[in-house]
């Protein structure tokens, strides 16, 4: 990983990969991404903030993108193998 000048920061190994829809995110994940999520409602409300916004649709170049239940959501657990 790096960080917002580009340096290296630290090294991580991904440990778990899942594809599940969106309306199966467990509230372990939701809180274990660490971003101060307390379940999976408040995960959801703040991810879809960022996905539902006018920069990602723009990057996307689909200004009706949105997200359901049904839309396929790839999880990815992670450890910090080496800190720098």
């Amino acid at each position: 990983m790096v960080d917002s000048s580009g340096l290296p920061v630290c090294i991580t190994e991904v440990t778990e990969v899942r594809v599940v829809s969106l309306g199966a995110v467990d509230a372990a994940h939701a809180i274990d991404e660490g971003e101060g999520y307390q379940g999976v409602s408040d995960w959801r409300v703040g991810h879809e903030e960022f996905w539902h916004s006018a920069d990602f649709r723009a990057a996307l170049r689909d200004p009706t993108f949105t997200v359901s239940d049904s839309t396929e959501t790839v999880l990815v657990r992670f450890r910090v193998a080496l800190q720098s």
